[in-house]
């Protein structure tokens, strides 16, 4: 049941986060202030998704250097701090309580299928995964061999494939709403 659910979590992850964002700007009562504030989330979080993103191979290579070598999943970490920062925005703890829920029953079990899949398609994880921890960083880079000869630095070829630069410019028109938001409430 849990690896159906995963794969059903998978596919509706990206529907449910736009279903989420209309719910969010519903109950969002936003002020400048907790605008200003959700950024020390949402930059950090955009950064961090957008760097990230130079190092993946996907189904190609296991990336273990760059964020890699600190959090398993530097993508979700990001994602979460992006949300979580709009949920400080929104000024409402039913945002930030919904979203908990929803990190626990959508990405829990994405994370864990995605983990499953790249244990068997690369020998090097296991290694891998007792060295890194799955989302809160080490303090220091973890040093893994995989036997990729070409495990490096980040690539702006890839972060452009990856097409990450949408999240920077969805933060943009989050930000625009909630603008929109606060100068309707007045």
């Amino acid at each position: 049941m849990a690896a159906g659910w995963g794969a059903i979590a998978s596919r509706i992850r990206v529907p449910m986060g736009f279903a989420f964002t209309a719910l969010f700007l519903w109950l969002a009562r936003p002020s400048l202030a907790s605008m200003l504030w959700s950024l020390a989330l949402v930059l950090p979080g955009l950064w961090l998704r957008g760097y990230a993103s130079g190092y993946v191979k996907k189904n190609a290579e296991l990336a273990v250097t760059g964020p890699y070598a600190y959090t398993r999943n530097p993508l979700y970490l990001g994602s979460m701090m992006i949300a979580f920062g709009f949920a400080a925005a929104s000024r409402s703890w039913w945002v930030a309580g919904l979203l908990v829920i929803l990190f626990a029953v959508i990405y829990v079990p994405v994370i864990r299928g995605e983990e499953g899949f790249l244990r068997g398609a690369f020998p090097a994880f296991a290694v891998y995964a007792r060295q890194v921890p799955r989302l809160l960083p080490r303090f220091t880079p973890a040093r893994i061999a995989t036997g990729d000869s070409e495990q490096g630095g980040f690539s702006s070829t890839l972060y452009r494939k990856h097409r990450e630069y949408q999240a920077f410019a969805g933060a943009v028109g989050i930000y625009a709403a909630l603008v929109m938001r606060l100068l309707w409430r007045r």
